[in-house]
């Protein structure tokens, strides 16, 4: 079991940035796929950015391709999600996901999740 814990959301302004974190403990593994998924009001969980076990690939979503950066620190078993020119649409809570397999859009096929992190962005 992998357990992970959120941190580093808040209220920015737009055009803002923040750095959220994941970090991991219990059975980590450096074979593990990483990714970040949000969850808007009233909106289902969607992809957001995934780190694959290799760390020699990330996949952002369109939505924030060239504004967020995807990143892990193993040494501190920690994942990043560095946020830049942040707008309104981008306020949602952000959840961390681990999974053995290769970075996948599906959230059904992520087995672990942290409890999430909200960030709010004003206009």
């Amino acid at each position: 079991q992998v357990q992970l814990v959120e941190s580093g959301g808040g209220l920015v302004q737009a055009g803002g940035s923040l750095r959220l974190s994941c970090t991991a403990s219990g059975r980590t593994s450096s074979k593990y796929s990483w990714a970040w998924f949000r969850q808007g009001p009233g909106k289902e969980r969607e992809f957001t950015a995934g780190l694959n076990r290799n760390e020699n690939k990330k996949d952002y979503a369109d939505f924030v391709k060239g504004r967020f950066t995807i990143s892990r620190d193993n040494a501190k078993n920690t994942l990043y999600l560095e946020m830049n020119n942040l707008e309104p649409e981008d306020t949602a809570v952000y959840y961390c996901a681990a999974d053995w397999g290769i970075v996948t859009t599906n959230r059904a096929l992520w087995a672990f999740w942290g409890r999430g992190t909200q960030v709010t962005v004003s206009s």
